[in-house]
Parts: C-alpha cells; sequence; structure tokens
C-alpha cells in the first residue's frame, strides 16, 4: 500500500470516498448511493466503479472489509468495502479544497 497520497482524488474516487461515510457498502450499493448523492447526475458504471475501487485499495483509502452479513440475508459472493483512516483523511482534505473552490466561485459569479 502506498502511503504517499496524490493531491486529489479522480471524481469516481471521491464520490466512492463519500457513499462510504456512512458505513461500508458492496459495489451496488456504492453505486446507488453514488446515484443518490448527485441526484442522479452520476452513474458509475461497472468498470469506472470497480478500477476506481481498485486504485482506492492500491493507495490504502480504502479496504475490504472482513465482515459479512448474515448470510441468509446476503449474497456470500458480495465483497464489501470500507474507509480506511487515511481514506477519511483524504476524503476530509478533498472536501476542504472542494469547498475553497466553491466560495471563491461564489464569490465572483454572484458578487
Amino acid at each position: 500500500m502506498a502511503e504517499t497520497t496524490p493531491s486529489s482524488p479522480s471524481s469516481a474516487q471521491y464520490q466512492i470516498l463519500l457513499s462510504l461515510l456512512d458505513g461500508e457498502k458492496h459495489g451496488y450499493a456504492i453505486m446507488l448511493a453514488v446515484e443518490s448523492l448527485t441526484d442522479g447526475e452520476v452513474r458509475l458504471g461497472p468498470g469506472t466503479l470497480y478500477g476506481a475501487i481498485k486504485r482506492l485499495i492500491e493507495q490504502g483509502w480504502i479496504a475490504e472489509s472482513g465482515d459479512r452479513p448474515d448470510p441468509d440475508m446476503d449474497d456470500e459472493r458480495r465483497r464489501y468495502y470500507r474507509l480506511t483512516g487515511l481514506g477519511q483523511k483524504v476524503v476530509a482534505r478533498e472536501t476542504t479544497r472542494m469547498h475553497r473552490l466553491v466560495r471563491f466561485a461564489k464569490q465572483h459569479l454572484f458578487a
């Protein structure tokens, strides 16, 4: 796992990180959460989703969860993902960065 972090995650990576703030999810649940968070404006396809998940794991920002729900209530083939401590720092840093950008845009667009 890489210890260094790039300046910011890609848009898809950021949205995945945001979707995991309220708890671990499997891939399809992440897709639905991103769609909900963006009011349907962003729909991550499987290739984009799982490519981004792979990179997020490699960077140490998310991890596959060892916890499994009740097998009678879930498909055992599903993999669940959770934020790591580093992932929480990355999403917080990126949110702060984006907040500064939005504040700047508001000052200049609506002044």
